[in-house]
């Protein structure tokens, strides 16, 4: 394998880390032991231990309950702003480990700065999407989230090119809804508040 595909691997495993670190190892470990993928790359075969699986795929379902609570969602996301891209660096790492150094040291310092991006725009929906006293959009949410990752997890060992470059388009996409959301609340909120604060005729 040369280095820019083991890159564009450690790009893509950095990529779904930013949406949830759990759900990538959970199912990429399970792709793995399942032979449903060819071996993982690198060090990332330690995906695929029994007990690596269970803590991922424990701490995916706590993942997935804790969101689909207004308010509680919200501050799941925020807290994991420290979690998710130092781990989308560290499974980026562990793709390219058996390469060059230098590319090693690429892929931690690419891998966190996608992770943080993925998170970010991941963070502005959630945000979005929690303004909803229902749980019935979080869980939406949840669901495409996990489809996602898990299109990554099994496409991205045998078309890394095409997988990244789909995950990047689907990224811009998310970033515009986001701030075009946003645009609208602040527009929402001036009209609200200027009005409240109009003075009383007479």
């Amino acid at each position: 394998m040369n280095a820019l595909t083991t890159l564009v691997q450690s790009l893509g495993i950095a990529y779904a880390s930013g949406i949830s670190p759990y759900a990538t190892v959970a199912l990429a470990g399970i792709a793995d032991r399942m032979g449903w993928i060819d071996s993982l790359p690198g060090a990332l075969g330690g995906l695929s231990h029994p007990v690596v699986i269970v803590l991922a795929s424990v701490l995916t379902v706590i993942e997935f309950l804790a969101t689909l609570i207004p308010g509680l969602a919200s501050v799941w996301e925020t807290i994991h702003t420290a979690i998710r891209p130092p781990a989308a660096s560290a499974l980026a790492v562990l793709t390219a480990w058996n390469g060059d150094p230098a590319l090693i040291v690429v892929a931690a310092l690419l891998g966190g700065g996608l992770g943080l991006v993925t998170h970010t725009t991941k963070l502005g929906v959630r945000y979005t999407i929690d303004t909803s006293p229902e749980p019935i959009t979080n869980g939406a949410a949840n669901i495409a989230e996990l489809g996602v990752v898990a299109t990554i997890a099994y496409f991205l060992w045998n078309h890394p090119y095409v997988t990244l470059a789909l995950a990047i388009a689907l990224l811009v996409l998310l970033l515009l809804a986001v701030r075009t959301a946003w645009k609208a609340a602040r527009r929402a909120i001036r009209a609200t508040f200027g009005r409240s604060e109009e003075p009383a005729a007479g």
